[in-house]
C-alpha cells in the first residue's frame, strides 16, 4: 500500500493550516521569506477531517462511495463550469488518432492496402485518419466507462508548433468542424456520480500543444535559437511579433476548441515544450518583456492564460500544466515554481495539472521502474504552501484505483491523473466504483504499443490491451459467435499468446480448454514479474486469472494445469475443432567447446527455478533477455523474495537517480548525488555480446537508455562487444577474444563463478510439426512458438487476440494466420523522413 511507501515525515515548525493571502501578498512571501517550506507528509484522521470541514471543491451531501469514497467524491468547479463526478482526469496521451494536415496531394503516396482480413468491411474503420471518426469512438468507450473529464493528445495551435511534419493542428474552420463529432460523442454518454441516482454528460479537454525545439521538423520556433538534444533541428527564435502572434494562435485554438464543442482546454506548460521553453533561462536567453528575470520569462504563459480566458469566457474549462520538476539542469527553482502556480490562478486557471520532468531529462517519470505515485510528493508540495484556491493534479505512474485513493485521502492533490490505465483498461473506473479492482487490466507501464509507437508515427495501442485505439477495427463482444459457428478449442500453453486467445475466443462463445504444463498460469510472465522494475507484470497474471476464473465459472473454459500434452494427445482427441499451440520458446544454447560445464546456467534456470548464482558472473547475450537477468542479479540476494509493484520504494528511487526531494536546487536535480549500492547484491557482471558497438542498443526506444543506465549507474557491470567465444574450461571459467582480427584483438580469461546464456530462442513448436498430415488444417501455433525473436509479449496478446476473433472464419488456414493492424499515413509519412534524412 502506499503508507508504506510514502515515508515522508511532516515537519511540526508550521501550522497546519495557512492563512490564503493575495497573489501579491503571497508572491512578496515567497521571495523574500526563506524559510517557508512545505510540509511532506501524510495527514493525521484528525487532519483530515479539518480539511474535510474546509473543502470547497465537495459536495458534503453526497453519499461515499463504499470502495473508493474519495476517488468518486465529486469536485464542485464553480457555478460557472459546475461538478465533476469524480476526481479522476484521463490524462493526455498522443494516440495517433487526432488527425493530421498532411496535404491532399500527398495521400495517395501515404495510404496502406487496408488490412481486409483483419478488419470488418462493415465497419468505418477509417485507417486513413482523414477524419475523427476512430478518435471519438476511442473516448466515447473510455466516457462509458464513468471518467467525468477526458483530455486529448497535443493538437497544435500553428504549424510551427507540430510535433512533426503535418501534424494535428486546430487553425481552421473546416478543421474545428471535424472535432465536433468527439465532443459529440462524448457528450452522448452519461457518467453517473455516486450513488447512482445522478449522472451528467461526460466532459473532454482539449490539449493546445505547441512543441517548441521539440519540433521534429524545420519550421521549429522557441524563446531562443537553441537545439534540444532530442530532436535534428535548431529551432529559430520567435520575434517579438512572433511570440504575441503565438500567443494569439493559442487563444484561437482555444476558441475553436470550444466552437467545436469541447468543455475546456489544457494549455501544455511542461515537459520541455515551448511554453516550458520560455520559462527556463537555459533556453530562454532574450533581453526583451519576454526574457530576463522571471516574472517576464513567465509572462509569455500568463499571457495565453489571461487571454484565453478572456476570450472564451467563464463557462470553460481551463487547465494548465505546470512543469513542477524539470529534472533538468538550470530548470526552474521552487520559488518561481510557487510564482506561477499563483499567477495561473489569477490568470483564469480552473485546473493546475502536475508536469514532471522535461523529455530530455535523463531521469524516468513514467517507465515501470518508477514506483507506483512516485511524484506526488511534488503535488503535495505544492497544496502545502496554501498559496492557491483552485484544485490541484497529481500525475505520472497513478495506474490503480487504491494508488488514487490514497493520494487524495493524504491530501497530496485534489484530483489524479490516470493516461496510460485507460489505453490498458477503458473501463478502470466503473470496475473501481463497482468494487470489481480484481478485473481491472492494469497499465504495467512498459511503453511497448504506446509511446514507443508515438514516437514513430505509429497509431498506438497497449500490450495488455491490442483494442487500444482500434476500436473500430476490433470489439470482444460477448457471445457473439452464432451457435453454430461455435469451436471446442484446445489451447496449449498459458503464456501471453496463449492467454490472450483463450479468453478472447472463450468470451466471444467458443468453448476452450486451456492447457499448461505448469502449476500456474503466466508462462514467460512468471520470470518477467521477477526482475526488478517489471513488478507490475504480477498485475497482468492476476488480470489473466481473473479472467479464467470468470469464464470457468460460465462454463465457457476449462483451465488443466500440471498437462503436458504429447501429439499423440492431440491426434486421438476427437473434441477438439481446432488446435491453438502457444508452447513458447526453448532457449538458444550457443555453440562454445564447454557449454556442458554444470557452472553453465541458462535465463529459465535463474529466473524460473532460482538456480544459485555466485558473486562474479559472466553472461552471454546483451539483448532485453541478458539486461533482465543482469538487473535481476545486482539487485537479488540469495533468499530475497520478488516485490510486487506495491513494495517498491519512492526513497530508494529518488535516490539512485538523484532527484533532490527538497527541490532546493532548480530543476530538483541532487547537488550531492551519490549511487545508493545498500539495495545492491554485492554481484560483478560482465555482459558479452558478438556485435560490434553499445550493448543494449536495440532495446526499447524510450526504455532501452533507462535499462542501460540502470547498470551502468550500479558499478557492478562491465560490458564487452565484440567478443568470440573461445571455450569454457573445465573450472567453467571463460576464455575469450576480443576485436579477432583487428590491431587490437586480445585474448582474455574471464574467471567467473557462473555463465548465463541469454543467446536468443528458438521456437518450441515441435508439437505442430509431429502431427499429422490429416490435422494439419486444424493446428494454428502464435506467440514464441510461431516466431521466436526477443520474448515479446506485445506481438504475442496481439496475435492471440486477433486470431480468436477470427479462428471461425474457414479462410483462416496455418500459415496464413497472423493479422495486424495497417500502417496509417503518420506512419508510412514517418518511414519517408527517416529515410530521406538518412
Amino acid at each position: 500500500m502506499m503508507k508504506a511507501l510514502f515515508t515522508f515525515k511532516r515537519s511540526s515548525s508550521l501550522p497546519l493550516l495557512v492563512t490564503r493571502t493575495s497573489i501579491r501578498q503571497r508572491t512578496h512571501n515567497i521571495r523574500t521569506n526563506p524559510n517557508i517550506k512545505s510540509q511532506r507528509s501524510f495527514l493525521s484522521t484528525a487532519a483530515a477531517d479539518e480539511f474535510d470541514a474546509d473543502d470547497k471543491h465537495t459536495n458534503r451531501l453526497e453519499i461515499e462511495n463504499p470502495h473508493y469514497p474519495n476517488l468518486f467524491k465529486p469536485l464542485d468547479l464553480g457555478p460557472h463550469i459546475g461538478t465533476l463526478p469524480n476526481r479522476v482526469i484521463m490524462g493526455s496521451m498522443h494516440t495517433g488518432l487526432e488527425g493530421h494536415s498532411i496535404p491532399n496531394i500527398l495521400m495517395p503516396f501515404l495510404k496502406s492496402d487496408a488490412n481486409t482480413d483483419d478488419m470488418d468491411t462493415n465497419k468505418r474503420t477509417n485507417a486513413t485518419h482523414d477524419d475523427l471518426f476512430a478518435m471519438a469512438t476511442y473516448f466515447e468507450h473510455r466516457a462509458k466507462g464513468n471518467v467525468g473529464l477526458m483530455v486529448t493528445g497535443g493538437i497544435s495551435p500553428n504549424r510551427a508548433g507540430w510535433l512533426g511534419p503535418f501534424a494535428a493542428k486546430l487553425t481552421t474552420h473546416d478543421e474545428m468542424l471535424l472535432h465536433k463529432e468527439v465532443t459529440e460523442r462524448v457528450h452522448s454518454v452519461q457518467v453517473q456520480s455516486y450513488p447512482h441516482g445522478n449522472s451528467q454528460k461526460a466532459r473532454i479537454c482539449l490539449q493546445i500543444l505547441h512543441a517548441g525545439r521539440y519540433a521534429h521538423h524545420p519550421f521549429a520556433v522557441s524563446a531562443s535559437s537553441t537545439k534540444s538534444p532530442i530532436s535534428k533541428f535548431q529551432a529559430r527564435e520567435l520575434s517579438l511579433k512572433g511570440v504575441q502572434s503565438t500567443i494569439l494562435d493559442f487563444v484561437q485554438c482555444a476558441v475553436l476548441a470550444k466552437e467545436a464543442g469541447y468543455d475546456g482546454v489544457e494549455i501544455m506548460g511542461s515537459e520541455g515544450y515551448l511554453i516550458n521553453q520560455f520559462l527556463v533561462s537555459g533556453t530562454n536567453l532574450r533581453n526583451d518583456q519576454y526574457g530576463g528575470d522571471f516574472k517576464n520569462r513567465m509572462k509569455f504563459a500568463v499571457d495565453i492564460v489571461a487571454q484565453t480566458r478572456q476570450a472564451v469566457g467563464q463557462d470553460f474549462i481551463i487547465i494548465f500544466r505546470l512543469s513542477m520538476l524539470d529534472l533538468i539542469q538550470g530548470g526552474s527553482s521552487w520559488d518561481e515554481i510557487k510564482i506561477l502556480a499563483a499567477a495561473m490562478e489569477d490568470a483564469g486557471a480552473t485546473i493546475i495539472n502536475t508536469g514532471i520532468g522535461w523529455h530530455e531529462a535523463r531521469i524516468p517519470t513514467i517507465t515501470t521502474n518508477v514506483p507506483r505515485g512516485n511524484f506526488a510528493w511534488v503535488t503535495k508540495k505544492l497544496k502545502d504552501e496554501n498559496i492557491i484556491d483552485i484544485p490541484l493534479c497529481a500525475t505520472n505512474r497513478i495506474n490503480a484505483p487504491h494508488v488514487g485513493e490514497q493520494i487524495l485521502e493524504e491530501r497530496y492533490a485534489d484530483l489524479v491523473s490516470m493516461a496510460r490505465p485507460f489505453l490498458a483498461d477503458p473501463h478502470i473506473l466503473k470496475k473501481s466504483q463497482e468494487g470489481r479492482a480484481q478485473e481491472i487490466n492494469t497499465c504495467i507501464a512498459c511503453n511497448q504499443a504506446c509511446l514507443d509507437h508515438a514516437f514513430v508515427g505509429k497509431t498506438v495501442s497497449c500490450l495488455v490491451n491490442p483494442l487500444a485505439c482500434h476500436e473500430t477495427e476490433l470489439s470482444i463482444p460477448e457471445n457473439s459467435i452464432p451457435e453454430n459457428e461455435r469451436l471446442n478449442i484446445g489451447v496449449i500453453g498459458s503464456g501471453p499468446a496463449g492467454l490472450a486467445f483463450a479468453t478472447t475466443a472463450a468470451t466471444i462463445g467458443h468453448h476452450v480448454t486451456l492447457y499448461d504444463k505448469a502449476e500456474e498460469i503466466g508462462g514467460q510472465f512468471n520470470m518477467a514479474k521477477r526482475v526488478p522494475g517489471k513488478e507490475e507484470f504480477h498485475e497482468t497474471i492476476r488480470y489473466f486469472q481473473s479472467q479464467i476464473d470468470k469464464l470457468v465459472k460460465q462454463g465457457k473454459l476449462n483451465l488443466c494445469l500440471n498437462s503436458e500434452l504429447t501429439h499423440a494427445d492431440i491426434e486421438e482427441n476427437q473434441i477438439i475443432d481446432k488446435w491453438i499451440i502457444a508452447a513458447g520458446v526453448n532457449p538458444r544454447s550457443p555453440s562454445i567447446p564447454g557449454i556442458d560445464h554444470p557452472n553453465v546456467l541458462s535465463y529459465i534456470d535463474v529466473l524460473r527455478k532460482n538456480a544459485k548464482v555466485g558473486n562474479n558472473v559472466a553472461i552471454i547475450g546483451a539483448g532485453g533477455i541478458g539486461f533482465d537477468v543482469a538487473e535481476y542479479l545486482i539487485h537479488h540476494k540469495d533468499g530475497d523474495l520478488d516485490k510486487t509493484a506495491d513494495g517498491v520504494r519512492i526513497d530508494d528511487f529518488l535516490k539512485d537517480w538523484g532527484v533532490d526531494d527538497s527541490i532546493a536546487s532548480r530543476g530538483g536535480l541532487s547537488t550531492t548525488h551519490i549511487n545508493s549500492d545498500d539495495h545492491l547484491s554485492g554481484r560483478k557482471i560482465t555482459m558479452l555480446q558478438r556485435k560490434k558497438g553499445k550493448l543494449g542498443k536495440n532495446l526499447g526506444k524510450t526504455t532501452g537508455w533507462i535499462h542501460r543506465a540502470t547498470l551502468a549507474k550500479s558499478g557492478a557491470v562491465d560490458m564487452l562487444n565484440s567478443v568470440t567465444y573461445d571455450r569454457i574450461d573445465e573450472n567453467g571459467h571463460l576464455h575469450i577474444i576480443l576485436n579477432k582480427g583487428s590491431k587490437g584483438e586480445e585474448s582474455k580469461l574471464l574467471e567467473v563463478d557462473n555463465i548465463i546464456t541469454c543467446a536468443g530462442q528458438i521456437p518450441k513448436d515441435d508439437l505442430q510439426k509431429a502431427v499429422k498430415s490429416e490435422l494439419k488444417g486444424k493446428v494454428f501455433t502464435i506467440g514464441g512458438a510461431y516466431e521466436a525473436l526477443e520474448l515479446d509479449a506485445k506481438r504475442a496478446i496481439d496475435m492471440g487476440t486477433r486470431l480468436a476473433l477470427k479462428i471461425s472464419d474457414d479462410s483462416v488456414v496455418p500459415g496464413e494466420h497472423k493479422f495486424q493492424a495497417s500502417a496509417g499515413p503518420e506512419e508510412n509519412l514517418f518511414n519517408f523522413f527517416k529515410s530521406v534524412m538518412k
